[in-house]
């Protein structure tokens, strides 16, 4: 994901650091500690790929203090998610809660979210692009969680993932450029990216075993999901699982795989076309999209 964008990566790695070891005392071993290099940086690298298809200008240190604002944006998310799934580890990491405990991990999130806002606050679209990022998260978290265990469907699974993570990569792709043009091209890549994550997981989940995966847990609508839930037995299921009933259900999502690939691909295609649409220079666009869409394989 990275490819063409490691020096970009290298100041944004340094910019972090920096930021990190200039916390107050109480919270640095958190921000050091969140932000240990572990991160894929996909939302960054979003960034600037949108930012290379517009202009021929180089990066420049707003361009980074933006793409650390969304990163910062990025691990708010993960440190609220890894609380209400409960996560002990995060790619092999302790998580901050279970390092820190809960309040602290709490007060850091709220600490990062001042910190991003600070990074961007002498551009005022910046700001906004980051005020309507916190806000639609916000909103689309809860209302995810509000329509846990309802057997809703695919179109419904569409909404929630371009408000989810296509909001995160339609503020990276505004930020990278610093007008609308490609936003609707960042929603769809989001999706995209939330759809292979969804289909991963289940992958992983059928390599595992089954059980003891958070969305198949609480009723999360995934992609894999919406499309199994067609079939009525299955819907019911997906209402009130029993024990087995999970098992049964991880089953009829890994059947349901060969039609979230196909759909997957249509949004890709999408995305494709709105590069080629919209950019002076769409290579790279739609390089990012082959390379998101081969996170599910």
């Amino acid at each position: 994901m990275a490819e063409g964008f490691e020096q970009e990566l290298i100041l944004l790695k340094t910019f972090l650091h920096e930021w990190a070891a200039r916390g107050n005392n109480e919270v640095k071993p958190l921000l050091e500690w969140q932000f240990l290099g572990r991160s894929k940086y996909f939302r960054p690298v979003t960034l600037f790929a949108c930012h290379a298809a517009m202009t021929d200008e180089p990066v420049g240190v707003p361009t980074i203090r933006a793409a650390a604002a969304i990163e910062m944006v990025h691990n708010v998310s993960l440190i609220v998610d890894d609380i209400l799934d409960r996560s002990r580890f995060r790619r092999g990491v302790l998580t901050l809660h279970c390092r820190f405990g809960l309040l602290p991990a709490l007060m850091a999130s709220g600490y990062i979210t001042a910190d991003a806002f600070e990074l961007v606050d002498t551009n005022p679209f910046n700001i906004q692009r980051i005020a309507e990022l916190f806000r639609r998260l916000a909103a689309a978290e809860t209302l995810q969680w509000r329509l846990r265990r309802h057997p809703l469907g695919v179109e419904d699974w569409r909404i929630i993932a371009g408000e989810d993570t296509g909001s995160m990569f339609e503020a990276a792709a505004c930020l990278g450029t610093g007008d609308e043009k490609l936003r609707h091209y960042g929603r769809l890549l989001g999706m995209l990216y939330h759809g292979c994550d969804d289909v991963g997981d289940v992958k992983g989940a059928v390599a595992l075993g089954g059980g003891g995966e958070e969305d198949l847990r609480d009723g999360i609508l995934t992609l894999p999901a919406a499309i199994a839930i067609r079939d009525p037995e299955v819907a019911l299921l997906f209402r009130n699982p029993t024990a087995d009933g999970l098992q049964v259900l991880l089953t009829k999502m890994e059947d349901a795989l060969p039609v979230a690939e196909r759909y997957l691909d249509s949004i890709a295609a999408e995305a494709e076309a709105e590069a080629t649409r919209v950019a002076k220079s769409p290579e790279g666009l739609i390089k990012l999209v082959r390379n998101t869409r081969r996170l599910s394989a």
